[in-house]
């Protein structure tokens, strides 16, 4: 390898970097970073910074790793900086540690100034990589990955009373007397009711039609990461026709539950008609109660073969009785993106937020959206 002096070399060099812990940074990229290198000079470590990050950096979420490669790889070019002629290539290592992997790397400490090494751990690279990327072996690992989601619906008040211990406007007569009893007759302490707090029903919509087949199968493993979690969540199935499929994401095994899933859809990657299942959906459970001040979160790319007037209005309804209705597209971080399908175009006027799902960081986001009062 060449040392890594000018400006092109940088840019090759710090480019396959990124590319080794798993961003996609096309040659056009690089060129551009080279060019902009070659305008800003080397010696602002700022200006550098933001010609990467405008020129390798695609996608919001990759913004973390993007910033742990730069720090380490300037950090050695700081260190090489006093002299102006290398005599020694600059060799890269980039390390995937597993995540029992301890912190002592051996010999790691001795490695010779000429090397940059970067330790990234699976964990870390799976979070911020998108799903229709995850190899099988990764898939498998993506229950793992989202043990630690904590799905529960944001707190509400219920009509059920309950001890306070603040002042409120309805008293507790009976423990305010008792207390006076044990007081000897002398009204020390008054107790009040309040309206004791219920979690909201949680209830998630999987799009399990063709379109969504890159992510249909990793969005499942966290709606079962849901329903496992023992709170109040209900879960549909959405292709060319609507299936309740909470029984079966209700055992802790992943695959006990999946294959359960699996088989109880009938129509796993075939059509879409995301209007006659919300119509199906608000006829039989939603508007009944089901979906009634609950929080409703629909898992789709908004491709429908259906009536997109039929999905508009369906949608209309069901956002008049939730809480919060939430669309979860994985199609949103995609470079450019706008919501032009004619499915997504109707639904999104009825949608509280809209927000992307295509990766594990992002399901973390949406999992704090869910819990928000």
């Amino acid at each position: 390898m060449s040392a890594v002096t000018t400006p092109a070399d940088i840019a090759v060099a710090f480019s396959q970097i990124l590319r080794g812990i798993g961003l996609s940074v096309p040659t056009s990229c690089t060129h551009t970073f080279a060019e902009a290198l070659c305008a800003t000079g080397l010696g602002e470590r700022g200006a550098t910074y933001w010609a990467g990050r405008a020129t390798l950096v695609r996608r919001p979420e990759d913004i973390v790793l993007y910033d742990r490669a730069f720090a380490v790889f300037f950090e050695q070019q700081d260190d090489r900086g006093a002299e102006d002629e290398p005599t020694e290539p600059l060799s890269i290592t980039i390390a995937v540690d597993s995540d029992e992997q301890s912190d002592d790397t051996g010999d790691a400490g001795e490695a010779s100034d000429d090397v940059i090494e970067l330790r990234f751990s699976t964990t870390e690279i799976l979070r911020h990589k998108d799903f229709a990327q995850y190899t099988p072996d990764e898939l498998l690992h993506a229950p793992d990955l989202m043990t630690h989601l904590r799905l529960v619906g944001a707190p509400r008040d219920s009509l059920r009373l309950g001890p306070s211990r603040r002042a409120t406007t309805r008293p507790d007569i009976r423990r305010t007397v008792r207390s006076t009893i044990r007081a000897g007759g002398e009204p020390i302490e008054r107790h009040f009711f309040a309206p004791t707090p219920r979690l909201r029903r949680l209830v998630l919509l999987l799009d399990v039609s063709g379109s969504m087949e890159p992510y249909a199968r990793a969005l499942l493993r966290f709606v079962h990461a849901a329903v496992a979690g023992r709170q109040k969540v209900e879960a549909f199935a959405m292709g060319t026709r609507l299936t309740r499929i909470t029984r079966e994401l209700t055992s802790r095994d992943p695959d006990v539950a999946l294959r359960a899933a699996g088989q109880r859809v009938a129509d796993w990657s075939g059509g879409t008609r995301l209007g006659a299942d919300l119509r199906e959906f608000n006829d039989q459970w939603g508007v009944r109660g089901l979906a009634r001040n609950s929080i409703v979160v629909i898992l789709s790319d908004g491709w429908d073969r259906g009536d997109p007037d039929q999905l508009g209005e369906q949608m209309e309804r069901l956002h008049r009785v939730t809480h919060r209705l939430i669309w979860v597209n994985p199609l949103k971080v995609t470079p450019g993106y706008a919501p032009l399908a004619r499915g997504m175009a109707a639904a999104l006027p009825h949608v509280d937020r809209f927000v992307e799902g295509h990766s594990v960081a992002a399901l973390e986001e949406l999992t704090a959206l869910i819990s928000e009062r």
